[in-house]
């Protein structure tokens, strides 16, 4: 063999390759590292995209375990983490109205492992903590929208020992009272408390208001008569109102589980028209991809004929609905609670 064969057989390169060909194969090593540390340098959402989801994903529920919210978020899950093959959880992060909770997503990375399922409250309380310079996010600005999950109707009550058949009803007892009522809500800045305070403003009753951690503890208060009046999303107490331990005066909206009571607006209150609904947000500059393959899971999840049958039972309204109609509707929303806020002073303690 002569020299030439034995340097192209040792090489595995044409020996007349030469210095040009070793130096460009040296540039296209070089090049190849760069590039993977530039890829090692990118967030992890983005490198993340192709594989989402690779691990478990967080729901936040900014409220205690057991009422309306909880367990649409629960159901919801379920299906998710069928569809995802991956784990999807619930975390119970209560307190202030659900703006801890709020807070813990806003502050989150944007990389679709960490949602938030809130419900109407939350234009209420945000509104409320913007009011008074102490809200540490913004609905519109920090978080992205995904889908609403189920519209529920917000339902209002009395115990049954208050002789009253339906809101009008009502409001003519409470003016006739010696003693101002008792009146609960789900927190300071809930949207019950917004709902009393508006009734309390349009008609000249009074009543003190009474401030719960959730749906649970103030539902135990109402059937125990310590509390006359209050409400919640109809999904909370529609099992009591059935059984005539609890008394239903009012409906925000026309529901199927209850067909023959009447609306506010019905009955002339206008300015308690407000859509109850239950929602996912994801922090601000989640990826595109990442949401779109979530809103397909939401919204498959709210098509399920067991998710749907379940939410039916409890007076839930499945929606899994786009994006721009949940936009919509919040910009609609907050546009109405943010100035009955503000001149009512609504402050979350």
């Amino acid at each position: 063999m002569n020299e030439n064969k034995l340097r192209k057989a040792k090489s595995g390169r044409p020996a007349h390759a030469g210095p040009l060909a070793a130096g460009r194969t040296r540039r296209e090593l070089v090049a190849a590292a760069a590039l993977a540390g530039a890829v090692a340098l990118l967030p992890a959402a983005v490198r993340g995209q192709e594989q989402f989801p690779s691990r478990t994903i967080r729901i936040i529920v900014p409220f205690p375990a057991g009422a309306t919210t909880d367990m649409l978020a629960r159901l919801f899950a379920q299906r998710m983490s069928d569809g995802l093959n991956q784990s999807v959880v619930v975390e119970n992060v209560g307190g202030a109205g659900g703006s801890l909770g709020a807070d813990q997503v806003a502050k989150a990375a944007p990389d679709g492992y960490t949602l938030l399922f809130h419900n109407i409250t939350f234009t209420t309380t945000t509104s409320s903590l913007q009011f008074v310079g102490r809200s540490r996010h913004d609905i519109e600005q920090d978080f992205v929208p995904i889908a609403v999950g189920a519209y529920v109707p917000l339902l209002l009550l009395a115990h049954p020992s208050v002789p009253a058949r339906d809101l009008k009803e009502f409001v003519e007892y409470a003016k006739q009272t010696k003693e101002p009522l008792f009146y609960g809500s789900t927190g300071p800045g809930s949207i019950m408390n917004l709902m009393g305070e508006v009734l309390k403003r349009d008609t000249g009753i009074k009543m003190d208001h009474v401030p719960f951690r959730g749906a649970a503890p103030l539902v135990q208060e109402m059937l125990s008569g310590r509390i006359q009046f209050g409400g919640d999303q109809l999904s909370s107490s529609l099992q009591h109102v059935r059984a005539g331990a609890l008394k239903a005066l009012a409906v925000t909206n026309r529901s199927a589980a209850l067909p023959e009571l009447a609306t506010t607006r019905e009955l002339g209150f206008p300015n308690l028209d407000l859509r109850g609904w239950n929602g996912f947000f994801a922090p601000k500059g989640t990826p595109e991809a990442v949401i779109a393959r979530l809103h397909q899971e939401i919204a498959a999840a709210a098509k399920h004929p067991d998710v749907q049958k379940r939410m039916i039972d409890v007076g839930a309204e499945p929606s899994g609905s786009s994006q721009a109609e949940m936009r919509e509707m919040l910009r609609e929303q907050i546009a109405k609670v943010r100035p009955m806020v503000e001149e009512l002073k609504l402050v979350v303690q």
